[in-house]
């Protein structure tokens, strides 16, 4: 029972101080309406029902008007003094039981009770603009048993007739100082109930009934009764037990004088406060008969019937036979049993430490009437609320997402009536009171089901913010949202949440996609996102990339959210090297994609191009090679620094983890030379043995190409395999056509001298130089050289001045040939000096006044083999000598040099066309 359980959570009556025969200010009253209380006579009982349709979420109060019209508020101790009890039942709804002999009632001959009671109701708890309401009480009740004895749920109430049987001999025996203490009164007092002893272990105790009043006992009279209602808790209350069972019993007798008669009542009473006991399918009320306080002093007992029902109403053998019910009588004991969940009970929720569960409730009474030989007949009522232990509730939850509609949904149940969604939070969203969830995001609705029961629906579409989207496989992703739906239960308030994670698998994963290009410094890989890759973060290997990390590294990158652009120097770090081949070094980039939390590769990228060796071998023209030998993925623990040459003296001149520079003459190390298609190539390997090996397991064969005026991309390629693999480079042969200021060749016109100026018939002293090179094995022969009017070496007009290495002998100023004395150059083969004439073009019979340009084909020859090469032996050899020279060890090189231009004075010399 809740005295302050009131659909809102509480009763009116408890706000206000305790009141016991004090008068309440009057409010304004409404006029009953039937439909708003339902009113019952039950037994010696009246029952008030509060219809839920008007009382539902209001404040209550009530209290008891007397016959002069005051109002009396009924709280716990004067509900308790005046037999009222407040009744809530599983959901909330209020009932008020009202003993007949209460307080406050009119009776007529102790059959007829009238009585009205007034209700509050207001929407706040200070019950502003309350409404009031009356209700008159009429039942009729009787014949009444000589002693009628009473266990409610909050008092215990005993009536006994006026004109009881003398106590028990043994019993006044025992107390025979009652009398004694007494008499006196009996002489002055008016007829009236005027003392109370209390009989208990310790002792005795005499209250007036003043006293009796203030200890929270209620004493009354009827026109043929005495009346004594106690609380279960009581001062002089004792617990006792019977048969295990424990009772709570008041054990007094009442003083009442009448006329000059002193009459001594026996107003004991005793109710049991358990007795209850429970298996999973039934409940078991155990009510011992032999209760010592009721039936001291007796022998002769007879039991003349047991009824039971439920809620005050009695229930005929037929409705206790179909309800499953089971009511048993033996010498000791009355025995009932319910299944729990029989009709007449209920179930209801109630939650402890976040968990919902449920009680089953059931409010049964048995009525029990024996006869004595000294007291006669005593009916004793015992109604009791049971309520079973709480059970766990497993919470149904089922996820019918719809894949095809893109649409969470779950249904969550089964719960009883009493539990109402209050609110929902979907992913971060919330709690959303159920109108802002359905605005914001969700359909929510309630399926209720044929026995009460019911389910609440949630459904929100796949792109509702928060839903967490991961990649699985296969083109898979996993949508989740995490829902949490908060209850509470109703009238308590108690709240719970059930946590709820519905997932989708769903085919709509776009991978990232990557594109890779080259350069010859960089490799670059852009990374189109897809829609599962938002939050995978990019590493190489174990380092992840990060914008600082990036700078260190030497990289570049760009990430606008939809693309990431990386660019990577080919030779940074985490640049693999796996293999040469015949187009160059073939570099490798990996980049990851990783699953934060987990670090799991979920994808990676690979981008391999070829290099040129241009940054790997550099072919000087001074006859110096660089050669960069990197360590290759296949040979893991090779040492740099074990790397060597064909000479095996010949070290790397640095050394890194990546791998070795050397730096070496053409003409040193082991280098090789030869002649191939108007190339010349020096070549070199680098090579790594294991110990103990012959064969190496590291061979790179480097080669420098030359050609004259100008450049030729080269490549290189290792081989895992000790047969050779090629390393070309870059090389130039270039030439200089160089005008002398005069004979001594010691001082050249420099580039910003030009136009040079000379007369007609002056002579022109003209070098043509092989630079930079360093190989005393080459010799450089001029082919043919001539004259043109424009820089263009084939323009018109031209004029020979050396034909087949030889001077034109049309020329009535012929070329003249220096020799280059030994000792004035490095490499006297590496030049050739002659000496022409100033002169101009005629076109048409007329002179052309303008500049002069002299140009020469060049052949450099092997003078290593002057008996089987006789360009390089002798100065002017016909051309179809040379063609059909053999190619084996001196084919030559051709090349193209042009000079500066040249400007002549005015002179009466010319040369026609």
């Amino acid at each position: 029972m809740g005295w302050f359980l009131v659909f809102r959570l509480f009763l009116v009556g408890l706000l206000a101080p305790r009141a016991w025969l004090q008068a309440v200010p009057a409010t304004v009253i409404l006029s009953f309406l039937p439909d708003q209380v339902k009113m019952e006579c039950l037994g010696s009982f009246a029952r008030l029902i509060l219809k839920p349709s008007y009382f539902h979420n209001k404040y209550v109060g009530f209290a008891a008007i007397d016959k002069y019209g005051r109002s009396w508020l009924i709280d716990e101790v004067l509900a308790t003094q005046c037999g009222y009890t407040v009744v809530q039942d599983v959901w909330g709804n209020l009932e008020l039981h009202v003993s007949l002999i209460g307080c406050y009632a009119q009776m007529v001959d102790d059959q007829h009770f009238t009585l009205t009671i007034q209700i509050t109701a207001a929407t706040n708890p200070a019950m502003r603009d309350a409404a009031t309401f009356r209700v008159p009480v009429s039942c009729s009740y009787g014949p009444w048993q000589p002693r009628e004895v009473v266990c409610e749920a909050n008092y215990m109430e005993v009536s006994v007739r006026r004109n009881v049987p003398p106590i028990p001999d043994g019993f006044l025996q025992d107390q025979p100082e009652d009398w004694v203490a007494a008499f006196p009164e009996v002489q002055e007092g008016a007829p009236s109930i005027w003392q109370i002893v209390f009989h208990m272990d310790t002792g005795k105790k005499a209250m007036l009934v003043a006293e009796a009043h203030t200890a929270g006992y209620g004493i009354n009279t009827t026109d043929t009764r005495i009346v004594l209602r106690a609380s279960y808790n009581a001062t002089e209350a004792q617990m006792v037990e019977v048969h295990g069972v424990p009772f709570s019993a008041v054990r007094s007798s009442t003083y009442y004088k009448q006329r000059w008669m002193l009459l001594m009542v026996d107003t004991a009473v005793a109710c049991p406060v358990d007795g209850v006991s429970y298996t999973k399918e039934t409940i078991t009320w155990t009510i011992p008969k032999d209760i010592s306080p009721l039936m001291s002093g007796v022998s002769n007992i007879k039991e003349l019937h047991v009824k039971m029902g439920v809620d005050l109403h009695k229930l005929p053998e037929q409705d206790i036979a179909s309800r499953g019910y089971l009511v048993a009588s033996d010498k000791d004991a009355i025995t009932v049993k319910l299944p729990i969940g029989a009709v007449g009970g209920n179930y209801k929720s109630d939650v402890v430490a976040g968990q919902l569960g449920v009680v089953y409730k059931i409010r049964p009474f048995v009525e029990h009437l024996w006869e004595d030989d000294k007291r006669g007949i005593t009916k004793h009522t015992i109604l009791k609320e049971i309520s079973t232990p709480l059970q766990l509730v497993p919470i149904k939850v089922i996820d019918a997402t719809n894949v095809p509609l893109q649409l969470f949904n779950t249904t969550v149940g089964n719960f009883l009536p009493d539990v109402e969604l209050t609110s929902v939070t979907v992913n971060d969203m919330g709690p959303l009171s159920l109108p802002e969830a359905i605005e914001q995001c969700c359909a929510i609705h309630g399926i209720e089901h044929p026995n009460g029961s019911k389910d609440y629906v949630l459904q929100f579409p796949f792109d509702t913010p928060g839903v967490k989207k991961e990649y699985v496989v296969d083109g898979v992703r996993n949508y989740t949202a995490n829902i949490t739906l908060h209850f509470t239960v109703i009238p308590q308030a108690k709240n719970f949440e059930v946590p709820v994670t519905v997932t989708a698998l769903v085919r709509d994963a776009v991978l990232p996609q990557a594109v890779g290009s080259c350069d010859d410094q960089a490799l670059y890989l852009v990374v189109k996102r897809g829609n599962v890759d938002q939050d995978w973060l990019p590493y190489v290997e174990d380092t992840q990339l990060t914008q600082d990390m990036v700078q260190r590294l030497g990289y570049s990158w760009q990430d606008n959210g939809t693309h990431l652009a990386l660019r990577v120097p080919s030779q940074a770090a985490h640049v693999a090297y796996e293999e040469i081949h015949s187009s160059g070094v073939v570099a490798t980039f990996r980049l990851q994609l990783k699953e934060p939390r987990t670090q799991a590769e979920m994808i990676d990228f690979a981008i391999s191009c070829t290099f040129s060796p241009k940054e790997l071998i550099d072919c000087q023209p001074n006859g110096t090679m660089m050669i960069s030998a990197m360590k290759l993925v296949g040979i893991p623990d090779l040492e740099p620094s074990r790397l060597m040459l064909r000479d095996r003296r010949c070290r790397p001149a640095s050394v890194t983890e990546a791998g070795a520079t050397f730096l070496f003459n053409v003409s040193a190390c082991g280098t090789t030379r030869k002649f191939e298609n108007a190339t010349m190539t020096y070549e070199n390997e680098v090579l790594y043995f294991l110990t103990g090996q012959t064969a190496p397991v590291y061979r790179l064969k480097c080669a420098c190409q030359y050609f004259i005026g100008d450049a030729l991309l080269l490549q290189y390629s290792p081989r895992e395999a000790p047969s050779p693999s090629v390393l070309p480079g870059v090389g130039l042969l270039a030439l200089a056509l160089k005008v002398a200021r005069d004979n001594s060749y010691r001082d050249f016109y420099q580039d910003t001298e030009y136009p040079v100026m000379r007369y007609l018939r002056d002579p022109l002293h003209l070098q043509v130089e092989l630079l930079h090179s360093q190989d005393p094995q080459l010799e450089l022969f001029l082919e043919d050289c001539w004259a043109t009017a424009s820089p263009d070496r084939n323009s018109s007009p031209q004029w020979n001045i050396v034909t087949d290495s030889c001077e034109n002998t049309e020329d009535s100023h012929q070329t003249i040939f220096y020799s280059v004395p030994r000792g004035s150059v490095m490499f006297p083969t590496h030049l050739k000096r002659f000496e022409v004439k100033m002169f101009t073009f005629m076109v048409n019979g007329q002179a052309l006044q303008g500049q002069i340009y002299f140009h020469c084909s060049v052949v450099i020859c092997d003078a290593s083999y002057p008996a089987s090469d006789a360009l390089c032996a002798r100065h002017c050899i016909p051309r179809r000598q040379r063609v059909g020279r053999s190619i084996d060890h001196t084919s030559d090189l051709h090349g193209y040099v042009s000079s500066g231009a040249i400007v002549m004075g005015r002179r009466n010399h010319t040369k026609t066309s």
